[in-house]
């Protein structure tokens, strides 16, 4: 019985080390980091995970590979002699357990007392992440995976974060709508109210230096590129964080990305004033469109939870889900291409364009968020539509701005074309790592918005955010709204170019070259950003600008908590006109 306790012990622990060793290769290709919280978040997502790991790695040959390394470790152990003593000691069974159980316990006690931060102690990220240990960093991010601000991270009292805050927020012609904590106000825009339809395709994993605009010599988005010099192009915006979520956050919530999870997964995310329903009481029916499975990462939750009708593929149910919106699967009969991760964009695509006929002919005007999957890990789609072969990055960016090219080609002849503003927009960059904890350069996406009312082809060049398309949307509409957003109409003659961008952990604000980094132990860093060599150059900033900082970061994460991100009734001047959904649970349709 000891010899098999012995064997089996060691198998599973030499298991472990190298599936972790070989695992942390491919997640460092992808991530530049050891394992951190998406790893921890993807091992929810077997279906989604398993697949594409199969999809873009020979996984057959590689488990065989991984345990012949074992047996031959094992086998290599037993010849130098190892085994002897622990099989033929004359230790007692009382003894045996006492230094064992001194082992168990010093291993989970370790934990309390060592934190995977310490190993942070260069100025470089990576040598930063090469100190850790990949396992024990796996559940140091299961254990961190939602962060406190208020408990970590650097504060200001809070009659003066949200001084600081309403301050900056303060409309030119509106109001805020109470005196307490809270950034709810009345926004209003003058002139004649436009109502188009709009459709907002995010693209995954879109970095702005996929496209010729920005200087990529590969001819890798001649559709993008095209729209870049016909349309409304922001050649400065940068994403919030590095995970679809955090980019949904954004472009739905109008947020600096608070520490931890995005909203997007956390409790309590209901009935929030995003977008959708900005749109929703003006009259609008919100959709979202999405190419996988929606209950992944808790979207189909947020979005139904907050007014938005669901298409997806429907294949599954996330227990727990509890929203009160129409779901509607996308059948198998319209699938012309599938891997792990969704169906290609192409076919979600025709969904859009089904469920905007639909809505057409209610004689609603209708609002799309449509997060395509193509762009993804294994970057694989349908053969023949482009000169390229799957399986590549550069591959699968070429095939989802083909499909973008299809898309508009086709929507061209729908009726209800030239009433309808088109955004693309990406989630987050291809990748996010490098020298620097937070890597400017690594954040920034393009937006480009086509048949806005009255806006013909222009350049934006100034710094702004996600978090600002909206906000400049509805000032070009002319609506008056009620507002829980912190993004600006960058338009505006009093808009001060800045930009929020952060990790799970690392918070930042850029204000023109100057960069605010907040991390936890309350530390505030602070440094010079040269935009031309991606550089960071620690340098003193004034203290209104680290205030303006804290003050953002600390008032939003207040909010969420409080609730006060949340719909309120409005007075009957406050929005363009009103008008209510009848919910009904898990309809299919």
């Amino acid at each position: 019985m000891n010899r098999l306790i012995s064997y089996l012990y060691l198998f599973i622990i030499l298991s472990i080390s190298f599936f972790s060793f070989f695992a942390e290769i491919t997640f460092w290709q992808e991530f530049e980091s050891r394992f951190n919280f998406i790893a921890v978040d993807y091992l929810v997502y077997t279906y989604e995970v398993i697949h594409n790991i199969n999809e873009s790695y020979p996984l057959p040959l590689l488990l065989t590979a991984q345990f012949t390394l074992v047996l031959a470790a094992i086998v290599l152990f037993r010849k130098t002699g190892i085994f002897k003593q622990a099989f033929h000691s004359d230790l007692s069974f009382k003894r045996r357990i006492l230094a064992s159980g001194s082992l168990f316990i010093l291993t989970f006690a370790l934990p309390l007392f060592l934190s995977n931060s310490d190993a942070e102690t260069s100025d470089n990220r990576y040598e930063n992440e090469l100190a850790k240990a990949g396992i024990y960093s796996f559940f140091a991010a299961f254990k961190n995976n939602e962060l406190s601000y208020t408990d970590f991270y650097a504060l200001l009292p809070k009659p003066s974060a949200y001084k600081i805050i309403r301050d900056d927020l303060k409309p030119e012609d509106g109001y805020f709508l109470s005196d307490d904590y809270s950034i709810k106000r009345v926004i209003h825009n003058s002139g004649p109210v436009f109502k188009p339809n709009v459709i907002m395709i995010t693209i995954e994993s879109m970095s702005a230096d996929f496209m010729e605009h920005f200087g990529n010599g590969r001819h890798l988005t001649p559709v993008l590129d095209s729209l870049a010099e016909n349309g409304m192009l922001f050649s400065n915006m940068y994403a919030t964080g590095t995970r679809t979520v955090r980019g949904m956050e954004a472009l739905s919530l109008s947020v600096p990305p608070t520490p931890g999870s995005s909203i997007v997964r956390r409790q309590g995310n209901e009935k929030l004033n995003t977008t959708g329903h900005i749109f929703e009481e003006a009259g609008y029916v919100s959709n979202f469109y999405y190419g996988g499975d929606g209950y992944f990462d808790n979207m189909n939750q947020y979005f139904g939870s907050n007014g938005y009708t669901i298409t997806d593929r429907g294949r599954n149910v996330k227990l727990g889900d509890n929203y009160r919106t129409r779901r509607t699967r996308i059948r198998d009969s319209e699938v012309h291409f599938e891997n792990a991760w969704g169906i290609c964009d192409e076919d979600l695509f025709n969904a859009v364009i089904q469920g905007s006929d639909a809505d057409s002919k209610k004689g609603k005007p209708f609002y799309d968020f449509v997060m395509t999957t193509s762009n993804h890990r294994p970057f694989t789609f349908p053969l023949g539509k482009i000169q390229m072969q799957p399986g590549t990055r550069d591959a699968a960016v070429r095939y989802t701005d083909y499909a973008i090219g299809s898309f508009l080609k086709k929507i061209e002849k729908k009726p209800w074309y030239k009433n309808t503003v088109i955004i693309i927009v990406a989630d987050h960059c291809a990748s996010s790592a490098g020298k620097n904890e937070i890597d400017i350069s690594k954040y920034h996406i393009p937006c480009i918005m086509l048949n806005v009312p009255g806006v013909n082809q222009q350049v934006f060049n100034k710094i702004c955010s996600q978090i600002d398309i909206y906000p400049t949307l509805f000032s070009l509409l002319h609506w008056t709204y009620e507002s829980s957003f912190y993004g600006k109409n960058v338009l505006d003659s009093r808009y001060v170019p800045r930009a929020f961008m952060g990790t799970y952990q690392k918070l930042s604000y850029l204000r023109q070259d100057s960069l605010v980094i907040l991390s936890p132990r309350q530390k505030v860093e602070t440094y010079l950003y040269d935009r031309q060599n991606d550089g960071q150059k620690p340098h003193i900033l004034p203290k209104s600008l680290t205030d303006m900082a804290i003050a953002s970061y600390q008032s939003a994460y207040d909010l969420f908590k409080s609730g006060k991100l949340h719909q309120s009734i409005q007075c009957k001047n406050c929005r363009p006109d009103a008008a209510k959904n009848n919910f009904i649970l898990y309809k299919e349709e």
